[in-house]
Protein backbone atom coordinates (compact mmCIF):
# COMPACT_ATOMS: atom_id res chain seq x y z
CA UNK A 1 0.00 0.00 0.00
CA UNK A 2 2.93 2.23 0.83
CA UNK A 3 4.27 1.50 -2.56
CA UNK A 4 1.22 2.83 -4.23
CA UNK A 5 0.87 5.42 -2.28
CA UNK A 6 4.13 6.85 -3.32
CA UNK A 7 4.19 6.08 -6.49
CA UNK A 8 1.00 7.68 -6.77
CA UNK A 9 3.05 10.89 -5.82
CA UNK A 10 5.28 10.61 -8.77
CA UNK A 11 4.05 13.20 -11.89
CA UNK A 12 3.90 10.47 -14.68
CA UNK A 13 2.33 8.16 -12.40
CA UNK A 14 -0.61 10.58 -11.05
CA UNK A 15 -1.13 11.94 -14.96
CA UNK A 16 -1.22 7.82 -16.07
CA UNK A 17 -4.14 7.14 -13.79
CA UNK A 18 -6.36 10.45 -13.96
CA UNK A 19 -5.95 9.38 -17.94
CA UNK A 20 -7.45 5.84 -17.47
CA UNK A 21 -9.70 7.32 -14.84
CA UNK A 22 -11.08 9.95 -17.03
CA UNK A 23 -11.79 6.95 -20.33
CA UNK A 24 -13.48 5.10 -18.12
CA UNK A 25 -15.89 7.40 -16.45
CA UNK A 26 -16.35 8.55 -20.15
CA UNK A 27 -17.09 4.96 -22.19
CA UNK A 28 -19.83 4.73 -18.87
CA UNK A 29 -21.30 7.61 -19.71
CA UNK A 30 -21.06 7.91 -23.53
CA UNK A 31 -24.67 6.27 -23.60
CA UNK A 32 -26.62 8.53 -21.55
CA UNK A 33 -25.21 11.43 -23.46
CA UNK A 34 -25.69 10.22 -27.41
CA UNK A 35 -29.86 9.02 -26.04
CA UNK A 36 -29.48 12.84 -23.87
CA UNK A 37 -32.75 14.87 -25.58
CA UNK A 38 -31.47 18.16 -26.44
CA UNK A 39 -33.16 19.89 -23.37
CA UNK A 40 -31.10 17.76 -21.00
CA UNK A 41 -27.73 18.43 -23.04
CA UNK A 42 -28.24 22.24 -22.36
CA UNK A 43 -28.62 21.03 -18.46
CA UNK A 44 -25.02 19.88 -18.80
CA UNK A 45 -22.19 22.24 -16.67
CA UNK A 46 -19.92 24.05 -18.78
CA UNK A 47 -16.90 23.05 -17.23
CA UNK A 48 -17.74 19.29 -18.38
CA UNK A 49 -16.52 20.54 -21.99
CA UNK A 50 -19.59 18.63 -23.43
CA UNK A 51 -21.63 21.25 -25.20
CA UNK A 52 -24.64 19.92 -27.20
CA UNK A 53 -23.06 21.25 -30.42
CA UNK A 54 -20.27 19.40 -30.18
CA UNK A 55 -21.00 16.34 -29.32
CA UNK A 56 -23.97 16.73 -32.03
CA UNK A 57 -20.76 17.39 -34.72
CA UNK A 58 -19.23 14.32 -33.19
CA UNK A 59 -21.74 11.69 -33.65
CA UNK A 60 -23.89 12.86 -36.62
CA UNK A 61 -23.55 11.36 -39.86
CA UNK A 62 -22.67 13.06 -43.10
CA UNK A 63 -25.59 14.23 -44.99
CA UNK A 64 -25.21 14.52 -49.26
CA UNK A 65 -25.63 18.24 -50.27
CA UNK A 66 -28.12 17.29 -52.59
CA UNK A 67 -29.80 13.66 -54.03
CA UNK A 68 -31.53 12.63 -57.33
CA UNK A 69 -35.05 13.90 -57.92
CA UNK A 70 -38.33 11.59 -57.60
CA UNK A 71 -39.10 10.77 -61.18
CA UNK A 72 -40.93 7.78 -60.47
CA UNK A 73 -43.82 9.66 -58.88
CA UNK A 74 -43.33 12.43 -61.37
CA UNK A 75 -43.94 9.83 -64.09
CA UNK A 76 -46.58 7.69 -61.86
CA UNK A 77 -48.56 11.18 -61.47
CA UNK A 78 -48.23 12.47 -64.89
CA UNK A 79 -47.82 9.72 -67.52
CA UNK A 80 -51.20 8.69 -67.74
CA UNK A 81 -51.98 12.36 -69.34
CA UNK A 82 -49.14 11.27 -72.15
CA UNK A 83 -50.77 9.41 -75.32
CA UNK A 84 -49.15 7.53 -78.24
CA UNK A 85 -50.36 8.55 -81.75
CA UNK A 86 -49.80 6.83 -85.01
CA UNK A 87 -51.07 7.31 -88.43
CA UNK A 88 -51.92 6.40 -91.59
CA UNK A 89 -50.98 8.79 -94.41
CA UNK A 90 -52.38 10.14 -97.69
CA UNK A 91 -51.66 9.04 -101.34
CA UNK A 92 -49.05 11.44 -102.55
CA UNK A 93 -47.32 11.80 -105.19
CA UNK A 94 -43.49 11.28 -105.98
CA UNK A 95 -41.61 14.79 -106.75
CA UNK A 96 -39.30 15.16 -110.04
CA UNK A 97 -36.23 13.54 -108.26
CA UNK A 98 -37.99 10.54 -107.22
CA UNK A 99 -37.51 11.44 -103.49
CA UNK A 100 -40.97 10.50 -101.29
CA UNK A 101 -41.70 13.72 -99.43
CA UNK A 102 -41.89 11.79 -96.64
CA UNK A 103 -38.07 11.57 -96.09
CA UNK A 104 -38.96 15.41 -94.58
CA UNK A 105 -39.82 13.46 -91.37
CA UNK A 106 -36.49 11.71 -91.15
CA UNK A 107 -34.40 14.69 -92.45
CA UNK A 108 -36.41 16.89 -89.54
CA UNK A 109 -34.85 14.68 -86.38
CA UNK A 110 -31.73 14.18 -88.32
CA UNK A 111 -32.24 10.80 -89.18
CA UNK A 112 -30.68 9.52 -92.89
CA UNK A 113 -33.02 8.82 -95.76
CA UNK A 114 -33.60 4.84 -95.35
CA UNK A 115 -33.09 2.82 -98.11
CA UNK A 116 -35.62 2.73 -100.41
CA UNK A 117 -37.43 6.03 -98.40
CA UNK A 118 -36.27 7.69 -102.25
CA UNK A 119 -39.19 6.10 -104.77
CA UNK A 120 -40.77 3.58 -102.44
CA UNK A 121 -41.55 0.20 -104.25
CA UNK A 122 -45.65 0.54 -104.89
CA UNK A 123 -47.94 -1.94 -104.46
CA UNK A 124 -49.12 -1.87 -107.89
CA UNK A 125 -45.01 -2.90 -108.76
CA UNK A 126 -43.87 0.09 -109.76
CA UNK A 127 -39.87 -0.14 -109.88
CA UNK A 128 -38.11 1.53 -106.99
CA UNK A 129 -36.72 4.86 -108.72
CA UNK A 130 -39.97 4.60 -111.43
CA UNK A 131 -42.94 6.66 -111.48
CA UNK A 132 -46.42 5.53 -109.95
CA UNK A 133 -48.52 3.73 -112.48
CA UNK A 134 -51.60 5.50 -110.89
CA UNK A 135 -51.89 9.22 -110.87
CA UNK A 136 -52.39 9.59 -106.66
CA UNK A 137 -49.05 8.24 -106.30
CA UNK A 138 -48.44 5.33 -102.86
CA UNK A 139 -50.14 5.94 -100.10
CA UNK A 140 -47.60 7.26 -97.51
CA UNK A 141 -45.97 5.17 -94.74
CA UNK A 142 -47.57 5.29 -91.31
CA UNK A 143 -46.19 7.49 -89.00
CA UNK A 144 -45.85 7.11 -84.81
CA UNK A 145 -45.44 9.95 -82.66
CA UNK A 146 -46.30 10.99 -78.91
CA UNK A 147 -48.68 14.05 -77.34
CA UNK A 148 -50.43 15.08 -74.33
CA UNK A 149 -53.91 15.44 -72.99
CA UNK A 150 -54.25 19.29 -72.20
CA UNK A 151 -58.25 19.43 -71.61
CA UNK A 152 -60.56 16.58 -70.09
CA UNK A 153 -62.87 15.92 -72.90
CA UNK A 154 -60.21 15.52 -75.47
CA UNK A 155 -57.68 18.03 -76.64
CA UNK A 156 -54.27 16.91 -77.27
CA UNK A 157 -51.37 18.47 -78.55
CA UNK A 158 -48.60 17.24 -80.68
CA UNK A 159 -46.09 18.39 -83.70
CA UNK A 160 -47.19 19.31 -86.73
CA UNK A 161 -44.78 16.85 -88.67
CA UNK A 162 -46.54 14.17 -86.47
CA UNK A 163 -50.00 14.44 -88.20
CA UNK A 164 -49.41 16.40 -91.10
CA UNK A 165 -51.43 15.10 -94.52
CA UNK A 166 -52.37 12.10 -92.48
CA UNK A 167 -56.14 11.05 -93.50
CA UNK A 168 -56.09 8.58 -90.30
CA UNK A 169 -54.93 9.27 -86.52
CA UNK A 170 -55.09 7.26 -83.97
CA UNK A 171 -54.49 7.49 -80.29
CA UNK A 172 -53.97 5.11 -77.53
CA UNK A 173 -53.61 6.17 -74.13
CA UNK A 174 -51.85 4.35 -70.86
CA UNK A 175 -54.59 2.10 -70.09
CA UNK A 176 -54.78 1.03 -73.76
CA UNK A 177 -58.11 2.21 -74.80
CA UNK A 178 -58.23 3.29 -78.69
CA UNK A 179 -59.85 6.78 -80.34
CA UNK A 180 -59.81 8.14 -83.54
CA UNK A 181 -59.09 11.46 -83.21
CA UNK A 182 -59.16 14.81 -85.45
CA UNK A 183 -57.14 16.92 -86.52
CA UNK A 184 -58.44 20.22 -85.44
CA UNK A 185 -55.70 22.43 -86.64
CA UNK A 186 -51.96 22.31 -88.00
CA UNK A 187 -49.99 24.86 -87.65
CA UNK A 188 -45.97 24.31 -89.66
CA UNK A 189 -44.31 27.53 -88.82
CA UNK A 190 -44.19 26.41 -84.76
CA UNK A 191 -44.91 22.82 -85.44
CA UNK A 192 -47.49 22.70 -83.53
CA UNK A 193 -50.56 20.58 -84.08
CA UNK A 194 -54.49 19.89 -82.34
CA UNK A 195 -56.42 17.07 -81.94
CA UNK A 196 -59.34 16.04 -80.21
CA UNK A 197 -60.79 12.60 -79.58
CA UNK A 198 -64.58 12.05 -78.31
CA UNK A 199 -64.03 11.57 -74.24
CA UNK A 200 -64.71 12.60 -71.06
CA UNK A 201 -62.56 12.62 -67.61
CA UNK A 202 -59.68 12.24 -69.37
CA UNK A 203 -56.49 12.95 -67.22
CA UNK A 204 -54.77 15.86 -68.41
CA UNK A 205 -51.11 17.50 -67.95
CA UNK A 206 -50.36 20.79 -65.27
CA UNK A 207 -48.99 23.93 -67.87
CA UNK A 208 -45.92 25.28 -66.78
CA UNK A 209 -43.85 28.47 -67.37
CA UNK A 210 -40.79 28.20 -69.38
CA UNK A 211 -39.56 31.22 -68.98
CA UNK A 212 -38.58 30.02 -65.45
CA UNK A 213 -36.21 27.49 -66.64
CA UNK A 214 -32.65 27.79 -65.98
CA UNK A 215 -29.75 25.97 -67.52
CA UNK A 216 -28.90 22.83 -65.39
CA UNK A 217 -32.08 22.14 -64.54
CA UNK A 218 -33.38 18.90 -64.66
CA UNK A 219 -36.35 18.12 -66.40
CA UNK A 220 -37.79 14.28 -67.86
CA UNK A 221 -39.68 14.01 -71.29
CA UNK A 222 -42.20 10.62 -71.98
CA UNK A 223 -43.05 9.65 -75.05
CA UNK A 224 -42.69 6.66 -77.64
CA UNK A 225 -38.85 6.59 -79.01
CA UNK A 226 -39.08 4.11 -81.72
CA UNK A 227 -42.21 2.72 -80.70
CA UNK A 228 -41.62 1.89 -77.09
CA UNK A 229 -44.83 3.73 -75.89
CA UNK A 230 -44.41 5.64 -72.36
CA UNK A 231 -40.98 5.50 -72.17
CA UNK A 232 -39.38 8.23 -69.62
CA UNK A 233 -36.02 9.74 -70.00
CA UNK A 234 -34.46 12.65 -67.74
CA UNK A 235 -31.56 15.24 -67.99
CA UNK A 236 -31.38 18.99 -67.57
CA UNK A 237 -31.70 21.97 -69.76
CA UNK A 238 -28.72 22.44 -71.79
CA UNK A 239 -30.14 26.28 -73.13
CA UNK A 240 -33.27 28.63 -73.28
CA UNK A 241 -34.18 30.60 -76.17
CA UNK A 242 -32.39 28.52 -78.55
CA UNK A 243 -32.79 29.77 -82.49
CA UNK A 244 -31.85 26.51 -84.75
CA UNK A 245 -30.82 28.99 -88.35
CA UNK A 246 -31.56 25.33 -90.13
CA UNK A 247 -35.13 25.39 -88.88
CA UNK A 248 -38.08 25.81 -91.22
CA UNK A 249 -39.17 29.48 -88.92
CA UNK A 250 -38.11 31.59 -86.96
CA UNK A 251 -41.18 31.62 -84.69
CA UNK A 252 -39.67 29.10 -81.56
CA UNK A 253 -37.12 29.81 -79.75
CA UNK A 254 -35.94 26.19 -78.68
CA UNK A 255 -35.00 24.69 -74.89
CA UNK A 256 -32.51 22.78 -75.44
CA UNK A 257 -31.84 20.30 -73.34
CA UNK A 258 -29.60 16.66 -72.99
CA UNK A 259 -32.52 14.46 -72.09
CA UNK A 260 -32.74 11.15 -74.76
CA UNK A 261 -35.12 12.01 -77.59
CA UNK A 262 -35.53 9.91 -80.87
CA UNK A 263 -37.90 9.47 -83.32
CA UNK A 264 -41.16 8.76 -82.10
CA UNK A 265 -40.87 10.89 -78.62
CA UNK A 266 -42.25 13.87 -81.29
CA UNK A 267 -45.11 15.71 -79.62
CA UNK A 268 -44.77 14.38 -76.25
CA UNK A 269 -44.23 17.09 -73.23
CA UNK A 270 -40.94 17.69 -71.65
CA UNK A 271 -41.81 18.47 -67.73
CA UNK A 272 -39.75 20.58 -64.95
CA UNK A 273 -39.63 18.86 -61.69
CA UNK A 274 -43.11 20.48 -60.19
CA UNK A 275 -44.59 17.95 -62.89
CA UNK A 276 -45.71 20.65 -65.21
CA UNK A 277 -44.97 20.48 -68.91
CA UNK A 278 -42.81 23.09 -69.64
CA UNK A 279 -42.50 21.99 -74.04
CA UNK A 280 -42.89 19.71 -76.59
CA UNK A 281 -40.06 17.46 -77.95
CA UNK A 282 -39.75 18.45 -81.54
CA UNK A 283 -36.39 17.73 -82.51
CA UNK A 284 -32.21 16.67 -82.05
CA UNK A 285 -29.29 17.18 -83.68
CA UNK A 286 -28.08 14.39 -84.79
CA UNK A 287 -25.20 12.66 -87.25
CA UNK A 288 -26.02 8.87 -86.83
CA UNK A 289 -29.69 8.98 -86.78
CA UNK A 290 -30.44 8.80 -82.99
CA UNK A 291 -29.95 10.52 -80.00
CA UNK A 292 -26.30 12.37 -79.82
CA UNK A 293 -26.82 14.70 -76.46
CA UNK A 294 -28.87 17.61 -78.13
CA UNK A 295 -32.52 17.72 -78.41
CA UNK A 296 -35.04 20.49 -78.64
CA UNK A 297 -38.30 21.28 -77.83
CA UNK A 298 -40.78 24.15 -78.30
CA UNK A 299 -42.17 25.94 -75.27
CA UNK A 300 -45.27 25.33 -74.15
CA UNK A 301 -46.40 28.91 -74.25
CA UNK A 302 -45.73 29.34 -77.70
CA UNK A 303 -48.02 25.74 -78.22
CA UNK A 304 -50.58 27.21 -76.06
CA UNK A 305 -51.06 30.39 -77.89
CA UNK A 306 -51.41 28.01 -80.86
CA UNK A 307 -53.83 25.89 -79.38
CA UNK A 308 -55.59 28.89 -78.37
CA UNK A 309 -56.10 30.36 -82.20
CA UNK A 310 -56.81 27.06 -83.73
CA UNK A 311 -59.63 25.79 -81.20
CA UNK A 312 -61.10 29.22 -81.70
CA UNK A 313 -60.89 29.95 -85.60
CA UNK A 314 -58.88 27.00 -86.99
CA UNK A 315 -56.11 29.34 -88.02
CA UNK A 316 -52.86 31.29 -86.18
CA UNK A 317 -52.35 35.02 -86.79
CA UNK A 318 -49.28 36.05 -86.17
CA UNK A 319 -47.53 40.39 -85.82
CA UNK A 320 -45.23 41.89 -88.35
CA UNK A 321 -43.67 45.44 -88.92
CA UNK A 322 -41.96 44.63 -91.99
CA UNK A 323 -38.27 44.51 -91.89
CA UNK A 324 -35.23 42.06 -91.99
CA UNK A 325 -32.95 41.04 -89.61
CA UNK A 326 -29.44 39.22 -88.82
CA UNK A 327 -27.44 39.02 -85.90
CA UNK A 328 -25.09 41.10 -84.08
CA UNK A 329 -21.60 40.08 -83.09
CA UNK A 330 -18.76 42.23 -81.81
CA UNK A 331 -17.03 44.15 -84.50
CA UNK A 332 -21.16 45.32 -85.43
CA UNK A 333 -21.57 46.41 -82.26
CA UNK A 334 -18.70 48.45 -82.05
CA UNK A 335 -19.36 49.70 -85.08
CA UNK A 336 -22.67 50.71 -84.31
CA UNK A 337 -21.29 52.14 -81.04
CA UNK A 338 -23.00 49.92 -78.92
CA UNK A 339 -21.47 49.00 -75.28
CA UNK A 340 -22.00 44.90 -76.15
CA UNK A 341 -23.61 42.73 -79.00
CA UNK A 342 -27.27 42.98 -78.36
CA UNK A 343 -30.29 43.49 -80.13
CA UNK A 344 -31.90 42.95 -83.64
CA UNK A 345 -29.92 44.60 -86.46
CA UNK A 346 -32.32 45.70 -89.21
CA UNK A 347 -30.91 44.89 -92.94
CA UNK A 348 -34.03 46.15 -94.50
CA UNK A 349 -37.28 47.65 -94.03
CA UNK A 350 -40.61 46.55 -96.42
CA UNK A 351 -42.04 50.00 -97.98
CA UNK A 352 -45.12 51.22 -96.34
CA UNK A 353 -45.11 48.68 -93.68
CA UNK A 354 -45.57 49.17 -89.89
CA UNK A 355 -41.60 49.74 -89.43
CA UNK A 356 -41.47 52.24 -92.33
CA UNK A 357 -44.43 54.54 -90.95
CA UNK A 358 -42.76 54.45 -87.51
CA UNK A 359 -39.97 55.23 -88.93
CA UNK A 360 -37.45 52.46 -88.89
CA UNK A 361 -34.78 52.18 -91.10
CA UNK A 362 -31.71 50.05 -92.15
CA UNK A 363 -29.31 50.10 -89.88
CA UNK A 364 -31.02 50.54 -86.58
CA UNK A 365 -30.78 48.01 -83.96
CA UNK A 366 -33.81 46.95 -82.17
CA UNK A 367 -33.63 46.89 -78.50
CA UNK A 368 -36.77 45.97 -77.06
CA UNK A 369 -40.36 45.56 -77.85
CA UNK A 370 -43.00 47.12 -75.59
CA UNK A 371 -40.82 46.77 -72.74
CA UNK A 372 -38.77 42.95 -73.14
CA UNK A 373 -35.02 43.42 -73.76
CA UNK A 374 -34.53 41.39 -77.17
CA UNK A 375 -30.56 40.15 -76.46
CA UNK A 376 -30.33 38.02 -79.78
CA UNK A 377 -31.83 38.64 -83.23
CA UNK A 378 -33.83 35.23 -83.53
CA UNK A 379 -35.74 36.38 -80.27
CA UNK A 380 -37.76 39.30 -82.03
CA UNK A 381 -39.61 37.40 -84.67
CA UNK A 382 -40.94 35.21 -81.50
CA UNK A 383 -42.08 38.43 -79.75
CA UNK A 384 -43.84 40.31 -82.91
CA UNK A 385 -45.19 37.55 -83.94
CA UNK A 386 -46.89 36.84 -80.65
CA UNK A 387 -48.41 40.50 -80.92
CA UNK A 388 -52.27 40.51 -82.06
CA UNK A 389 -52.26 41.86 -85.31
CA UNK A 390 -53.71 45.72 -85.22
CA UNK A 391 -52.04 46.21 -81.44
CA UNK A 392 -50.08 49.07 -80.96
CA UNK A 393 -46.34 48.03 -79.77
CA UNK A 394 -43.33 50.34 -78.94
CA UNK A 395 -40.36 49.71 -80.39
CA UNK A 396 -36.33 50.77 -79.00
CA UNK A 397 -34.09 51.23 -81.35
CA UNK A 398 -30.38 52.12 -81.08
CA UNK A 399 -29.44 54.82 -83.93
CA UNK A 400 -26.48 57.51 -84.36
CA UNK A 401 -24.94 55.87 -80.70
CA UNK A 402 -28.42 56.82 -78.91
CA UNK A 403 -31.27 54.80 -77.69
CA UNK A 404 -35.04 56.39 -78.74
CA UNK A 405 -38.44 55.11 -78.38
CA UNK A 406 -40.94 54.40 -81.64
CA UNK A 407 -44.65 53.63 -81.39
CA UNK A 408 -46.36 51.38 -84.44
CA UNK A 409 -49.51 49.40 -84.71
CA UNK A 410 -48.29 45.68 -85.72
CA UNK A 411 -49.86 44.09 -89.12
CA UNK A 412 -50.71 40.57 -89.72
CA UNK A 413 -48.20 38.29 -91.27
CA UNK A 414 -48.61 37.54 -94.94
CA UNK A 415 -46.77 36.39 -97.99
CA UNK A 416 -45.76 40.28 -99.40
CA UNK A 417 -42.85 40.80 -101.62
CA UNK A 418 -41.56 44.13 -102.84
CA UNK A 419 -39.40 45.11 -105.34
CA UNK A 420 -37.63 48.50 -106.18
CA UNK A 421 -35.67 49.29 -108.55
CA UNK A 422 -32.57 51.89 -108.78
CA UNK A 423 -31.36 53.63 -112.10
CA UNK A 424 -27.74 53.95 -112.07
CA UNK A 425 -25.32 55.19 -114.07
CA UNK A 426 -22.27 52.72 -114.95
CA UNK A 427 -19.02 53.93 -114.05
CA UNK A 428 -15.81 51.51 -113.76
CA UNK A 429 -12.27 52.00 -111.89
CA UNK A 430 -10.17 48.74 -110.56
CA UNK A 431 -8.44 50.22 -108.02
CA UNK A 432 -9.31 49.38 -104.68
CA UNK A 433 -10.73 51.59 -101.82
CA UNK A 434 -9.69 51.70 -98.49
CA UNK A 435 -11.71 48.82 -97.72
CA UNK A 436 -9.89 46.54 -100.40
CA UNK A 437 -13.05 46.41 -102.49
CA UNK A 438 -13.70 46.99 -105.99
CA UNK A 439 -16.90 47.87 -107.13
CA UNK A 440 -19.16 49.35 -110.24
CA UNK A 441 -22.70 50.15 -111.45
CA UNK A 442 -24.46 47.26 -113.72
CA UNK A 443 -25.02 48.74 -117.36
CA UNK A 444 -28.49 48.62 -118.62
CA UNK A 445 -28.04 45.39 -120.50
CA UNK A 446 -26.72 43.64 -117.40
CA UNK A 447 -30.03 44.90 -116.05
CA UNK A 448 -32.22 43.82 -118.78
CA UNK A 449 -31.05 40.63 -118.81
CA UNK A 450 -31.69 40.78 -114.90
CA UNK A 451 -35.24 41.89 -115.19
CA UNK A 452 -35.78 39.28 -117.74
CA UNK A 453 -35.42 36.63 -114.95
CA UNK A 454 -38.07 38.22 -112.59
CA UNK A 455 -34.16 39.83 -110.92
CA UNK A 456 -34.12 43.32 -109.58
CA UNK A 457 -30.33 44.42 -108.70
CA UNK A 458 -29.34 47.23 -106.18
CA UNK A 459 -26.29 48.69 -105.49
CA UNK A 460 -23.08 48.10 -106.58
CA UNK A 461 -22.13 45.18 -107.98
CA UNK A 462 -18.23 43.96 -106.26
CA UNK A 463 -15.75 43.15 -108.75
CA UNK A 464 -12.87 42.09 -106.79
CA UNK A 465 -12.75 41.96 -102.41
CA UNK A 466 -9.21 41.85 -101.02
CA UNK A 467 -7.54 42.38 -97.69
CA UNK A 468 -10.11 43.70 -94.89
CA UNK A 469 -13.32 43.48 -97.22
CA UNK A 470 -12.16 39.79 -98.12
CA UNK A 471 -11.05 38.88 -94.46
CA UNK A 472 -14.57 40.13 -93.44
CA UNK A 473 -16.56 37.84 -95.81
CA UNK A 474 -17.28 39.97 -99.08
CA UNK A 475 -17.48 37.90 -101.94
CA UNK A 476 -16.98 38.63 -105.67
CA UNK A 477 -20.38 39.32 -107.17
CA UNK A 478 -22.11 40.55 -103.80
CA UNK A 479 -24.32 43.99 -104.18
CA UNK A 480 -23.04 47.04 -101.82
CA UNK A 481 -26.64 48.20 -101.20
CA UNK A 482 -25.77 51.01 -98.44
CA UNK A 483 -23.38 52.06 -95.61
CA UNK A 484 -25.24 52.04 -92.29
CA UNK A 485 -28.78 52.97 -92.70
CA UNK A 486 -27.72 54.93 -95.99
CA UNK A 487 -29.06 53.52 -99.46
CA UNK A 488 -26.30 53.97 -102.44
CA UNK A 489 -27.07 54.93 -106.17
CA UNK A 490 -22.98 55.26 -107.57
CA UNK A 491 -19.48 54.47 -107.12
CA UNK A 492 -18.78 58.35 -106.25
CA UNK A 493 -21.28 58.50 -103.39
CA UNK A 494 -19.81 55.22 -102.00
CA UNK A 495 -16.43 56.28 -101.95
CA UNK A 496 -17.57 59.48 -100.46
CA UNK A 497 -19.19 57.57 -97.86
CA UNK A 498 -16.26 55.29 -97.10
CA UNK A 499 -13.87 57.82 -97.03
CA UNK A 500 -15.21 59.54 -93.86
CA UNK A 501 -15.20 56.33 -92.07
CA UNK A 502 -12.65 56.21 -89.05
CA UNK A 503 -12.74 52.58 -88.18
CA UNK A 504 -15.50 49.93 -88.77
CA UNK A 505 -17.47 50.14 -91.65
CA UNK A 506 -20.79 48.57 -91.60
CA UNK A 507 -21.69 47.60 -95.26
CA UNK A 508 -25.41 46.78 -96.48
CA UNK A 509 -24.62 43.72 -98.89
CA UNK A 510 -27.10 41.75 -100.95
CA UNK A 511 -25.89 37.95 -101.38
CA UNK A 512 -28.92 35.58 -103.34
CA UNK A 513 -31.62 37.63 -102.77
CA UNK A 514 -30.88 38.55 -98.71
CA UNK A 515 -29.44 41.61 -97.45
CA UNK A 516 -26.94 41.20 -94.38
CA UNK A 517 -24.69 43.78 -92.68
CA UNK A 518 -20.68 43.27 -92.80
CA UNK A 519 -18.66 45.36 -90.72
CA UNK A 520 -15.30 45.77 -92.34
CA UNK A 521 -12.26 47.30 -90.66
CA UNK A 522 -11.31 50.69 -92.81
CA UNK A 523 -7.14 50.06 -93.59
Amino acid sequence: MQWVWSMSRRPFVRRSLGAILSVLIFTACQGDFSSARPAELAQLPAASGVTPASLATASAPTLAVGSLPDFATLVQQQGPAVVNISTKGKRMRVNASGEDPFAEFFRRFGVPVPPGQRGMPAPDGRSEEGQPNNPDGPRRPGGAGSGFIVSSDGYILTNAHVVNEADEVTVKLTDRREFKAKIVGVDEPTDVAVLKIEASGLPVVRIGDPAKLRPGEWVLAIGSPFGFDNSATAGIVSATARGLLSGDTNYVNFIQTDVAVNPGNSGGPLFNLAGEVVGINSQIYSRSGGYMGISFAIPIDVAVNVRDQLIAKGRVSRGKIGVTIQPIDAALADSFGLDRPRGALVGSVEDSGPAAKAGIRAGDIILSVNGRLIERSEELPTVIGAIKPGADAIIEIWRDRNARRLNLRVAELQAVTSETSTDTKPEADDTADRLGLVVRELTEEERARAAARGAVPRGLLVERAQGAARDAGIQRGDFIVGIRGQRLESVKQFRDAVAKEKKVVPLLVSRAGNELFIAVTVE
